[in-house]
């Protein structure tokens, strides 16, 4: 997610970006942060969900802490924020690892916990695809500024930040859905879905902006890779 880094008051104007997707994972983060603390033997903030009994607890602290990790820092990688290409490659690292656990362990709670009542096998395989997914592109970002390719390290990272982030958006696409639909097993499934989707359209969306304002400044992504933008 690396870009030409401009002075000034530039960043004070990129301050929404980060502010919108934190608080887009206020939700998941607060329920993860009241399950880790139920795992620790605090109080019991949350009903219990048996559905991870038998599971490996380390999964479910990876995947929690994981996640917060990789939502909140990675909301700071984006463009114009930071304070430089260094902070970004060391930042980078970590949020790459993060994504990493995160889709990791997102894969083993699916093949290994009891599947979430009120939801069927569509969700089940969904989680599978997006899951892998997520750790696709994180490799494939990687990779890419391996190769000093700017533009595609910063496309694959924002995809699987967009999956990452998921959990969020699916707060909604479920509440409106139950609102205007009504529950059932597909209907619950279908929602959950709609969540991914809608991130990654809006990932593609805000990269096809980004290359249309690039092929205005020819060299724009050139730039950092000229200055060594290894992870």
């Amino acid at each position: 997610m690396n870009s030409r880094h401009p002075s000034g008051g530039g960043s004070s104007r990129s301050w929404p970006v980060p502010v919108v997707l934190v608080a887009l994972a206020v939700v998941p983060l607060t329920a993860g942060s009241l399950r880790l603390l139920q795992l620790a033997g605090g109080p019991a903030l949350m009903p219990a969900d048996d559905r991870f009994t038998g599971v490996p607890v380390v999964a479910l602290v990876v995947h929690i802490a994981g996640a917060a990790v990789f939502a909140l820092l990675g909301a700071l990688q984006f463009p114009r924020l930071r304070t430089g290409r260094g902070w970004h490659r060391r930042a980078g690292r970590i949020v790459a690892g993060a994504g990493l656990a995160v889709a990791g362990s997102a894969l083993m709670l699916t093949l290994l916990a009891e599947p979430q009542p009120g939801t069927g096998d569509l969700l089940y395989v969904l989680r599978l695809v997006f899951g892998s997914a997520m750790a696709g592109c994180v490799v494939l970002g990687l990779s890419a500024i391996r190769r000093r390719d700017v533009a595609a390290h910063r496309a694959w990272m924002i995809r699987g930040y967009a999956i990452g982030l998921a959990a969020g958006t699916q707060v909604f696409t479920e509440g409106i859905s139950d609102a205007v639909f009504g529950t059932g097993e597909l209907r619950s499934d279908l929602a959950k879905g709609a969540g991914w989707v809608i991130n990654l359209l809006i990932a593609e969306w805000v990269l096809r902006r980004h290359r249309s304002s690039a092929g205005r400044r020819p060299g724009a992504d050139r730039q950092p890779a000229a200055a060594g933008a290894r992870p």
